[in-house]
């Protein structure tokens, strides 16, 4: 086995076994991988983390915890975590249309109240001491939970999220019973969720006074109502942004303690004392070795006499700072005004059931037209593209395809082996990679031919830039400059007020965090086809094998918005 290969693979079984022994305490805690149906029939999917101290004899309190939108169970790894490291069993659940819950998303509750009746029915959890935590979008869920069985829970922490949003209902002095608000200063979604201007302005919103009953600032940290009545109330200011609330102690902290003491949890720890970091940690390092094994394996495969036919030398390269500087900040200027126009003009289908990949089938097939015209004139100007092919082109592709193919299934493998072994993803704060639900893989085949030709273009045009004599690093560093460079410089104008308490530069909040994945993403585009274009000499090898992993990936980790066949 190739050395890098073999490394990557150490580094997901290492960094699994280490996110392992932190999200069980060393033992302490069970986690279990659940299936229930709902009120409604619906297929729902949850982590059930099982402190070895709850029993049926000795049962324990119980949480209720809600991701957000577009992101999956495990995002809620550290308040789960840290609740179940205090002697509470929590339930985390995949929202409806998210992660391995069936489709459509939104509906039930967002998967809320079945969510609190399965918690509920366990004999190891304390019915008179449960509680809700949800984060953004899982704050509707958790309040609609509340709703629907307003006497079966006794505290409820909204992070990033808010009350009469989406319609959930309205806050009062007495509804949500005795609620913590913890919402980041720098929260994107300030203005939409509490009318805001900003998160630091929150405590002088009217949306948040009529909450805590009073006619005046409500002021961080101070404890409001009574707890008894269950009418206490309490927020929180983090020094963070809406997607940080998941990797920040601070927040983190104050809604865990906030449950723990209205809960009375077992097992007391400080607020600070937290290791759900370490879990990150391990599952970024397992991420890592998933990324090796994605841009090595396909050059360990031509080193074999089945395909070392395929592999090639590329043309010296005559890297175009034009070039790069064109392919970076034509698809950034793009991606507001095609995601919104997706959003409006591309229906929701069986075919076609994800919002934000819809967005991205737009944008792909728009830029890959305008990439197309580029790539026409640089032919006809150079005549020295990655498209220009010997004789032998057709059996060149099919290898390239195969290789792709066998390179994709292997890193298929290690999502699976993640899941079965350890029960995580391969994953570091919101980007992650899953392995697909069942349904996935029909929808994974309608998005996949427009990315795999995309790539193709895109590849070609940016060709160019790198030659086989290049380093790696360098060849990399060159396409993530192109790929990236143009969605890094919108993060930072976008983000840039917020460094003075204003709000974002443009209100697109949740396609601004999402450009923050799509950072990530294009990056790992840049190793793999820096890795194969080096090998081959060709594009096709690197956009076959982008096409495929970064479709599958999009569509695991999206909501699907429409009921698709297959799913429960």
């Amino acid at each position: 086995m190739n050395w890098r290969v073999a490394l990557g693979v150490v580094l997901v079984l290492a960094g699994g076994f280490l996110a392992s022994r932190v999200q069980t305490d060393g033992g302490n805690i069970e986690v279990r991988d659940v299936r229930f149906t709902g009120a409604a029939g619906n297929a729902m999917s949850a982590l059930l983390y099982v402190p070895r101290t709850a029993s049926a004899a000795h049962p324990a309190p119980g949480v209720l915890a809600v991701h957000g939108y577009i992101n999956s169970r495990e995002t809620q790894d550290g308040f789960a975590i840290e609740l179940a490291r205090r002697g509470m069993v929590v339930l985390a659940i995949d929202q409806t249309g998210h992660g391995y819950s069936a489709p459509p998303a939104f509906l039930h509750g967002f998967g809320g109240p079945d969510g609190l009746s399965y918690l509920r029915l366990q004999p190891f959890v304390d019915q008179a001491r449960v509680g809700l935590i949800g984060h953004s979008m899982g704050g509707w869920a958790v309040l609609k939970a509340a709703e629907a069985q307003p006497d079966h829970y006794l505290a409820m922490a909204l992070v990033g999220s808010s009350t009469g949003t989406f319609t959930t209902k309205e806050g009062t002095p007495t509804f949500p019973r005795n609620l913590a608000v913890v919402y980041g200063r720098w929260d994107e979604f300030a203005q939409f969720m509490w009318q805001s201007p900003s998160g630091e302005a929150l405590a002088r919103a009217e949306k948040l006074q009529k909450l805590f009953g009073t006619d005046h600032g409500v002021v961080p940290e101070r404890l409001y109502g009574d707890a008894a009545k269950g009418t206490a109330r309490v927020y929180f200011m983090p020094s963070t942004t809406h997607p940080g609330e998941h990797l920040s102690m601070e927040a983190i902290g104050e809604a865990v303690h906030w449950l723990t003491k209205r809960l009375a949890a077992p097992t007391k720890l400080k607020a600070d004392n937290q290791t759900w970091m370490w879990k990150e940690l391990g599952t970024l390092v397992a991420l890592l070795g998933a990324v090796i094994v994605l841009f090595s394996l396909p050059v360990a495969l031509l080193q074999t006499r089945w395909f070392e036919a395929l592999a090639g030398e590329s043309k010296a390269a005559t890297p175009s700072w034009s070039t790069i500087g064109l392919a970076a900040l034509i698809p950034a200027a793009s991606y507001f005004p095609l995601f919104n126009l997706a959003d409006k003009q591309v229906p929701l289908s069986a075919h076609f059931p994800q919002g934000i990949t819809n967005g991205v089938l737009l944008w792909v097939v728009a830029n890959g037209l305008l990439t197309m015209t580029v790539l026409f004139i640089e032919v006809f100007r150079r005549r020295a593209l990655g498209l220009a092919w010997p004789k032998s082109n057709l059996v060149r592709t099919a290898q390239a395809l195969v290789v792709a193919v066998a390179t994709m299934l292997a890193f298929l493998g290690l999502l699976l082996l993640s899941d079965l072994l350890f029960k995580t993803d391969l994953r570091f704060w919101i980007v992650a990679m899953k392995w697909p639900a069942p349904w996935h893989w029909a929808v994974i085949w309608s998005y996949v031919p427009a990315l795999i030709a995309f790539f193709v273009l895109s590849h070609a045009a940016t060709a160019a830039l790198i030659d086989s004599q290049m380093w790696f690093v360098d060849a990399w560093f060159r396409l993530a400059m192109a790929y990236c460079g143009g969605f890094v410089l919108l993060l930072v104008l976008q983000y840039a007020p917020m460094l003075f308490d204003r709000p974002l530069l443009l209100d697109e909040p949740l396609l601004t965090i999402v450009a923050i994945q799509f950072v990530a993403l294009l990056a790992i585009v840049a190793a793999v086809q820096a890795a194969s274009y080096r090998a081959t000499g060709t594009v096709w090898l690197g956009a076959f094998l982008n096409g495929m992993w970064i479709t599958t990936v999009v569509v695991a980790g999206q909501a699907t918005q429409f009921a698709v066949p297959g799913a429960g």
